[in-house]
């Protein structure tokens, strides 16, 4: 390879924009999920004290 065909390459390279289009994915992906999760985490305490409560409702203090 001469530096003409390695220079060329690099700045095709450089210009391409099909794989900022995936890392621009990746990063909504990965914000989406960690949303999800924040609500889940936010969420299953509240849902807890509400299934203990039922619970208690119909078994007394056995839960």
């Amino acid at each position: 390879m001469d530096m003409q065909t390695i220079r060329t390459s690099i700045t095709k390279f450089a210009k391409d924009e099909d794989g900022l289009t995936i890392v621009e994915y990746a990063v909504a992906g990965g914000l989406i999920t960690v949303a999800v999760a924040a609500m889940f985490i936010l969420l299953g305490g509240a849902v807890n004290t509400r299934i203990t409560a039922l619970c208690a409702a119909v078994k007394g203090a056995a839960c």
